[in-house]
């Protein structure tokens, strides 16, 4: 989306036409000049924001000289954005997806909800599916693990979550090896924990 349809009383984002968001956590910087290894960012002034690939925070409202090196662009995440990530697969059914890891960035409220089926059939459309809801509460410093709704054949009943959270005074990059603060062995019932 253009960043407009998130920040309209912002009106600097409507002069910024080569920057979009990608669902409502990541703001995508493409780079188009020849062999450019930066590129400046304006950041919305609704939220903070993280780098994705640093960790770093930084006030909304400002615009930044982000690196891009030729092996990826810029790309930022919203404060209080919670982006999940599994094994990595080829296809669907080629493993369970578990653990899932968590990557928690503080600083405002945040949700999302993570949605499963059995990923080879459309069994979908009659409720085979599940969804396990996320919400990060900044006032508690928690997360909370929703109860687990619906089932499916196949359904993982029990599975870990590693949870990697990110704050202005601790930054961690995006990095799948990153040491979890916490690790949740989840039964499919609520369960919150402070980070």
């Amino acid at each position: 989306r253009g960043l407009a349809m998130d920040f309209p009383e912002d009106t600097a984002v409507f002069d910024t036409g080569d920057q979009y968001l990608f669902g409502p956590s990541l703001m995508i910087c493409p780079v188009y000049e020849h062999r450019a290894r930066s590129r400046d960012v304006y950041l919305p002034g609704k939220c903070g924001w993280y780098d994705l690939y640093t960790g770093i925070y930084h006030n909304g409202g400002i615009t930044v000289s982000a690196d891009a090196p030729l092996e990826r662009m810029p790309v930022f995440v919203r404060e209080g954005s919670i982006l999940p990530f599994g094994p990595e697969m080829q296809y669907t059914s080629e493993k369970p997806s578990d653990p899932l890891t968590l990557f928690v960035y503080t600083g405002a409220d945040g949700s999302f909800t993570i949605y499963e089926d059995e990923g080879v059939n459309n069994n979908y459309e009659a409720g085979a599916y599940s969804l396990i809801p996320l919400i990060y509460n900044e006032s508690e410093k928690s997360l909370t693990i929703g109860k687990r709704q619906g089932e499916f054949s196949g359904m993982l009943r029990s599975r870990a979550f590693r949870i990697v959270s990110i704050s202005k005074d601790k930054p961690v990059g995006l990095d799948f090896e990153a040491a979890p603060a916490r690790i949740i062995d989840y039964q499919g019932e609520e369960i919150s924990v402070r980070l």
